[in-house]
């Protein structure tokens, strides 16, 4: 267990500076460790979080800038957050764990394999639980017109862009390419790029094909449609659901409405559910007033990112198998979920 061997030994190097701080009259943050006291909600003058998201023109990216500014804005300061880029879901849970950051976004699919040591956690489970489930990604295959690409067979030998390496995005671009039949290392010339440079890509005609985990609308995907309308078009991935659900059942049907990209008609597509996560050594109160925060506060989020409005009270607990936190049930219970 060399990575949470390694989150630990990080855990207790944070919890040292803290008290070296405190004992010299230093700044007084908030604990790391969940003490398994009473919860209160209430957290230590400048605590400090930094939330791991994912690309630049991506929707984890806007949403955890304006998580971050709620936070700090609906604790007068006492908590400092602050959001960065990242590669997404796979490389967030590994520097969660490793220390790096404290809040991160993640699919459900890839926080699943973490929890149960699966997939690119190569039988090492993750010490990771969850705030709440959030908002579902859209899982949005795009291919240049004039490709020859009519489903995801057909993009044997094409370029294709799976994602930025480590992203929920390229997880499951490579399941949906083997589910139909294709090695993703061998029978496309997979192209590991971040959405900027894969919408760059398309535009060039460097790219024959994209895949993109990301809510409605994801702003890349925006540009690419202003821009290049006429040059690509939307797969219906569909027909790989059924053998996508024999590796995980937080794969489910779903439409991305022809309104928000101004397409023809609606596109059939493959949905994932977002969580919110943090390490399970986390202070309970501290995840109490992130959670709390998370859906006080969303009204605010909906007016910076409209993908928010997906986040619902009434899902929040659906986060299996990934353990709820304590001090996020508390505040769940709180807010009447």
């Amino acid at each position: 267990m060399k990575r949470i061997s390694a989150a630990l030994a990080g855990f207790a190097a944070v919890t040292l500076t803290a008290a070296v701080a405190t004992g010299c009259g230093g700044r007084q943050d908030a604990p790391t460790a969940d003490s398994g006291g009473e919860i209160t909600c209430e957290v230590g003058s400048d605590t400090r979080v930094s939330i791991a998201t994912g690309n630049s023109t991506g929707v984890y990216f806007a949403l955890g800038n304006a998580y971050a500014e709620q936070l700090s804005t609906a604790t007068d300061g006492t908590v400092r957050a602050t959001a960065a880029e990242t590669g997404a879901s796979v490389q967030n849970i590994q520097q969660l764990v490793g220390g790096s950051y404290q809040v991160a976004f993640s699919l459900a699919d890839t926080a699943a394999d973490a929890v149960q040591g699966k997939a690119s956690f190569d039988g090492e489970p993750q010490p990771i639980q969850a705030l709440s489930r959030i908002y579902p990604n859209y899982t949005q295959v795009i291919v240049r017109t004039g490709s020859g690409i009519s489903s995801i067979a057909d993009m044997r030998g094409k370029r294709v862009s799976t994602g930025s390496p480590g992203s929920g995005t390229e997880v499951i671009a490579n399941r949906l390419l083997e589910s139909a039949g294709l090695n993703p290392q061998s029978d496309v010339a997979a192209q590991r790029l971040d959405l900027t440079k894969t919408v760059d890509g398309i535009k060039e005609g460097s790219i024959d094909a994209l895949f993109w985990s990301g809510g409605l609308p994801t702003p890349g995907i925006t540009d690419l449609l202003t821009t290049a309308r006429s040059e690509v078009a939307f797969l219906d991935i569909t027909p790989q659901l059924a053998k996508m659900q024999e590796i995980s059942p937080a794969y489910e049907q779903g439409v991305i409405p022809a309104a928000t990209y101004g397409l023809p008609a609606d596109v059939a597509t493959i949905v994932v559910p977002n969580v919110l996560l943090v390490r399970d050594d986390i202070d309970a109160n501290l995840a109490c007033v992130l959670t709390k925060t998370l859906f006080e506060r969303k009204p605010q989020l909906e007016q910076a990112v409209g993908a928010a409005k997906g986040i619902a009270l009434e899902t929040a607990r659906d986060t299996d198998p990934v353990p709820l936190n304590r001090g996020a049930e508390h505040a769940l219970d709180e807010l009447g979920s």
